[in-house]
């Protein structure tokens, strides 16, 4: 349940924020209330980004729940926060590239667990829902690994270009250029899915 009633600010863009910040407060002085709706509010979307990144289901799990049994024993000594969704994902990705170089692994996150699908050819446009959606996501699984991840950020979790620099650790500038490559390189493949849809509606039927 919200501690912010959304009614008291009709309208008012900075609502969520607002919100953010009073549960926040709460979660750093002890507040378990305010702990749990913190992780049952972002837990799904952490697991969806978190399990691209890892091996297998089990390691984003553990990840995940390292990063907030950490968030509970330094509560008291985190900064103020005004975006937890934004936040979450910062140290998420943090924590995994680290967990990553422990292991000796090259470059930056793996998204081969997207979804195992064979490569597909298709001539005639796709109407057919299910079969779309499973060619969709073969088409994600073939963009560089930067590219995905951008997609995902934006598209899929609506972050910024800003907080996608910060997250990526890049800027915004090339934020902007690996989304329009990856929009480039999937525009002409979707269109021959089906040419009556646009790419960007395409890519909604797989969130």
């Amino acid at each position: 349940m919200s501690r912010v009633d959304p009614y008291l600010f009709p309208g008012d863009v900075s609502n969520k924020e607002t919100n953010d910040v009073v549960l926040w407060n709460a979660f750093k002085l002890g507040d378990e209330e305010a702990f749990a709706e913190i992780y049952e509010d972002h837990y799904p979307a952490l697991y969806a980004y978190g399990k691209k990144f890892m091996a297998d289901a089990t390691s984003a799990e553990d990840s995940i729940q390292e990063l907030f049994v950490n968030l509970w024993r330094t509560k008291a000594n985190l900064s103020e926060v005004t975006n937890i969704k934004f936040y979450l994902f910062r140290c998420l990705r943090r924590n995994i590239y680290k967990q990553q170089q422990k292991e000796e692994k090259v470059g930056q996150a793996s998204f081969e667990v997207l979804l195992d699908l064979d490569s597909q050819h298709w001539d005639e446009p796709v109407f057919d829902e299910r079969i779309l959606t499973e060619k969709i996501k073969t088409l994600l699984q073939s963009l560089p690994e930067r590219q995905l991840e951008a997609i995902t950020l934006r598209y899929y979790e609506n972050f910024s270009n800003r907080e996608i620099a910060e997250i990526m650790n890049i800027s915004e500038k090339t934020v902007r250029n690996t989304l329009y490559n990856a929009l480039v390189q999937l525009r002409e493949s979707l269109r021959l899915l089906n040419p009556y849809m646009h790419p960007l509606l395409l890519l909604s039927m797989i969130l």
